[in-house]
């Protein structure tokens, strides 16, 4: 056991400090008023196309295709919309702007809509009188859960009705036997994982959000997370589905059932369409036993061929139980270190890695994790690493990876990509981008699931630049698309991705997803602007 006694030589420290987001600057440019009388509206000159309702939309451009479209004629909310909401939704439809700002942003600080209503469901039906009133009054609406997201998906662009599934959070039943959970949409991920935890199993996905994200958001984007490279994605762990269609239609396919065979399996229109089709109420999915071992490595290598060797090495000597394989690069490391005071456990390297095993054996674990530790170290392709296996030194080692995004905010403006990739090309692409990019970007850094092929690069600069975001953009898809790679690998399309779409899907599959939309949603009431490039509106 020499080889793990030297790996648990480093204590680790749990001193973690919280620093809010400091906003991005601004620089007016424009002050008008709108015809209805309502108060001055401020436009930014970089953040117009996400303001406030206006005329005529800023548009996409060639030059910028992730920008906001021109708004669509949808009818705009009158008193007496919000009175018929207010009597089905006794003191939870809130027009209140203060209580309606944090609504109106996503979590980056990007994209700012101006909603005058959040609606606050609790039940399906209330889901479905909305959306059957929305459709008759052509009244657009955004659905929303933890609004977590970060591709501008789960906020309105103009003024669209907030659908918030928050206060659906309750599980409706479990079945011990199979291991299937069956909630409401809105359920947070870590209150399912808590919930699930006490009956010895967990939930088939972990995510860094998972303390604001709820489960119908992550089924609406199809959201991969951690623990994909061990259990597989949300298409085949999602047994079932309730979903209310934009006529206010209930489509009750909640199966809970591991094999059906019947006809078309429906649920799959929905799980990543990003709440374009219909809202999603209820989810079934099959859950895990709870592992009785984990383990998690946290290991430094001196080049990304020495880390694609040891993820070969280790799927090949850890197997069954290996549950995760992530990366991250030196300069996310300086990050997590000067911004959020995080201690790095190991000698610097240019890459680390965080491996997580997950066993019913704590001693056969133990024993194949040694074996690994013992080849990779003998050989020359780990340089350094420290083991885990108690809760809070697990949890500690995996605030390393997953607090990258938190300590990202703290540079300035991010320009944000999830690229998948074959996984050979990952760090490629970081490396590509920085040459390509120069002294523009304040910082280019990568970090990701290597077991999955999925790449996280993020670009930073002291303040949103144009000049930058044209640099980036399309050379980064362009690159992505000639190595047949995929523009967005679990984050979804959402505002900010829609127009490329084409990248990484045939203009044969970008009609027929556009077809299926308009059979689903005629009027486009259901989360417009997003999802869909805007050729085909």
């Amino acid at each position: 056991m020499a080889i793990l006694l030297r790996f648990t030589r480093l204590s680790l420290k749990s001193t973690f400090r919280w620093i809010l987001c400091p906003k991005y600057s601004t620089v007016l440019t424009a002050v008008g008023r709108e015809k209805s009388g309502r108060a001055p509206s401020v436009w930014s000159s970089q953040l117009i196309q996400h303001r406030c309702v206006h005329r005529k939309g800023v548009g996409a451009s060639p030059d910028n295709p992730g920008a906001a479209p021109p708004r669509l004629p949808f009818s705009r909310v009158t008193q007496e919309d919000v009175s018929f909401f207010r009597e089905l939704l006794p003191g939870r439809a809130i027009t209140d702007p203060d209580l309606l700002k944090s609504n109106n942003i996503d979590w980056l600080k990007s994209v700012q809509g101006n909603s005058e209503v959040l609606l606050r469901s609790k039940t399906t039906e209330e889901v479905s009188q909305i959306l059957r009133y929305c459709n008759e009054r052509n009244l657009a609406l955004c659905p929303q859960g933890g609004n977590t997201g970060l591709v501008g998906g789960s906020v309105p662009v103009f003024d669209e009705i907030i659908l918030s599934t928050s206060l659906m959070n309750q599980v409706i039943s479990f079945d011990s036997i199979s291991g299937i959970l069956t909630c409401q949409a809105g359920c947070v991920l870590e209150n399912l994982s808590q919930y699930l935890e006490e009956k010895d199993f967990i939930m088939p996905l972990d995510l860094g959000a998972k303390g604001s994200c709820q489960i119908g958001g992550n089924v609406a984007t199809n959201a991969g997370g951690l623990r994909l490279l061990r259990y597989g994605s949300l298409r085949g762990t999602v047994l079932g589905l309730e979903v209310v269609l934009a006529d206010g239609r209930v489509l009750n396919c909640l199966a809970t059932l591991r094999k059906d065979n019947t006809g078309y399996d429906l649920k799959q229109l929905f799980i990543g369409s990003e709440g374009t089709l219909g809202v999603i109420t209820a989810v079934s999915i099959l859950c895990p036993r709870k592992p009785k071992a984990v383990n998690v490595a946290f290991l430094g290598c001196s080049s990304f061929q020495h880390l694609l060797e040891t993820f070969q090495c280790c799927r090949g000597m850890l197997g069954e139980i290996l549950s995760a394989f992530e990366f991250l690069d030196a300069s996310c490391m300086k990050l997590l270190e000067n911004h959020l005071k995080l201690t790095n456990p190991i000698t610097e390297c240019p890459f680390y890695i965080v491996i997580e095993t997950a066993g019913s054996n704590a001693t056969h674990d133990e024993e194949k994790l040694h074996n690994f530790l013992e080849e990779v170290m003998t050989s020359s392709l780990v340089t350094d690493g420290t083991v885990a296996t108690e809760a809070a030194k697990i949890k500690a080692l995996w605030s390393l990876r997953e607090r990258v995004t938190e300590a990202l905010t703290h540079e300035g403006y991010t320009y944000k990509y999830d690229i998948s990739l074959p996984v050979e090309k990952i760090y490629d692409l970081v490396q590509d981008m920085r040459g390509h990019l120069g002294d523009m970007a304040k910082n280019v850094v990568g970090y990701g699931h290597v077991g999955d092929g999925n790449l996280h690069l993020n670009i930073t600069s002291p303040f949103k630049d144009p000049a930058l975001l044209a640099a980036i953009e399309p050379y980064v898809y362009e690159w992505t698309s000639e190595w047949k790679g995929s523009i967005s690998a679990e984050h979804g399309l959402g505002l900010k991705k829609r127009n490329y779409i084409y990248y990484s899907k045939p203009s044969e599959a970008v009609a027929l997803m556009g077809n299926i939309k308009a059979m689903l949603d005629p009027k486009g009431i259901l989360n417009p602007y997003k999802t869909l490039p805007d050729d085909l509106h």
